[in-house]
């Protein structure tokens, strides 16, 4: 398949289980939960839809704080599956939203890269959608998984990126809207 650039009005983005309890221990936690919220402020200027998962949030807790802030107003999707595919609520919520938005791209970054980022981008692609990675808005305990789920997942055929690099493709000029928002956001 073909790359493509990301276009505003049909990308759908998706963050994946940025819970209390283990983006603590994600490798330079901070950092990536700062991208993140940047990464969601910007789809929301952008006017593009947000999709949030939380992972057996019971045992995991509840969505960050700083991500919360980013989202304002949000209702999670509670999974126990890995894949976010996998389970029926969220499958529901993606393809409501993806025929809404007129679908094709989904910008998809969260928490483990190995673990449910990585098996939710697989099922997207095999369901015929462009998944773009942000890496710098991924993460898991380790360095090497984080790069072998980033080496699978664009084997596979997701586009691997940048949360400012995202941005601005779906911005795609000074003169657009956003632009100053997005600027002043990624400084």
């Amino acid at each position: 398949m073909k790359a493509k650039m990301l276009k505003r009005e049909k990308t759908v983005f998706v963050a994946i289980d940025y819970q209390t309890a283990i983006i603590k221990a994600m490798k330079d936690a901070e950092a990536i939960e700062e991208k993140a919220a940047k990464l969601i402020k910007g789809a929301k200027i952008l006017g593009s839809p947000v999709i949030v998962t939380q992972q057996y949030t019971k045992g995991l807790g509840e969505t960050t704080d700083k991500i919360k802030e980013a989202l304002g107003e949000f209702e999670p999707i509670e999974k126990n599956t890995f894949s976010a595919m996998r389970t029926q609520e969220f499958k529901n919520k993606f393809a409501s939203t993806a025929r809404l938005a007129n679908s094709e791209t989904v910008v998809l970054f969260g928490i483990e890269a190995h673990v449910c980022v990585m098996q939710t981008a697989l099922d997207l692609i095999d369901a015929g959608y462009k998944v773009f990675i942000p890496v710098d808005c991924i993460s898991s305990r380790t360095e090497l998984d984080k790069r072998a789920a980033i080496q699978r997942m664009r084997h596979a055929g997701a586009i691997v990126c940048t949360c400012e690099s995202v941005l601005f493709e779906l911005l795609k000029g000074a003169g657009e809207p956003g632009f100053k928002e997005i600027s002043q956001l990624v400084k």
